[in-house]
């Protein structure tokens, strides 16, 4: 493969992944930025809290669209013969990590970004679809028995390595569980303050059937 090709889809995947969302939405609909209120967080979770749930569901839907798009961005090269089957995967793995790299370090907001979460889930869906829909139901009903995103999002995180190393889905696969424990590692690094709230027991919640409201 030639390394101008490369360059261009991994710059490609992290231009991708640095697309602030909730910032350019929040703004652009409301006039709010998001950073300056709540958790201060550039994240679907933080856009929930503050401007409702219409705008949290269109935050995290584009974010999961965008770590999905990055992670295909391999099968471009699988497309123009540039990559092997065999090698499909881990540039899979590759532009997905680079994309939520750039959600984390967005480029245009000065590397302020969000935690990563939603941008994972679209990078899961299109490595692995069925571990994926396991990993969002384990979210759904830790959230629904918690009301935790935080706890949520490390549960399911750590539901796809551990699914993987147990050949739920067939032979277990190497390269998956080491991303897998990878990816739960990286969740748990960008949640160490919801970590210590949770144990502190004062983590916030978010009220899944309340109504809808701007916090600002």
């Amino acid at each position: 493969m030639t390394f101008g090709l490369f360059l261009i889809t991994f710059t490609g995947a992290y231009l991708l992944g640095s697309i602030p969302t909730s910032v350019w939405y929040g703004i652009g609909y409301f006039g709010v930025d998001v950073r300056q209120h709540g958790s201060g967080n550039a994240g679907a979770t933080n856009t929930f809290r503050i401007l409702g749930k219409r705008a949290g569901t269109i935050v995290m839907l584009i974010d999961v669209l965008k770590g999905w798009t990055a992670t295909c961005l391999a099968l471009l090269l699988y497309y123009f013969n540039e990559i092997g089957e065999d090698q499909l995967l881990t540039y899979k793995i590759v532009f997905g990590l680079i994309a939520i790299v750039g959600h984390i370090f967005p480029v245009f907001v000065r590397f302020k970004g969000g935690k990563g979460v939603a941008t994972l889930l679209g990078m899961v869906l299109a490595v692995h679809g069925e571990l994926a829909l396991v990993c969002i139901t384990i979210f759904i009903l830790t959230l629904l028995a918690s009301q935790f995103v935080s706890l949520s999002s490390i549960l399911a995180t750590l539901a796809f390595p551990v699914f993987s190393l147990l050949g739920v889905f067939g032979q277990p696969d190497p390269l998956l569980v080491a991303f897998g424990f990878v990816m739960f590692i990286l969740v748990v690094i960008t949640h160490q303050k919801n970590i210590v709230r949770l144990l502190k027991g004062n983590e916030n919640r978010v009220d899944l059937f309340g109504e809808s409201k701007r916090q600002v």
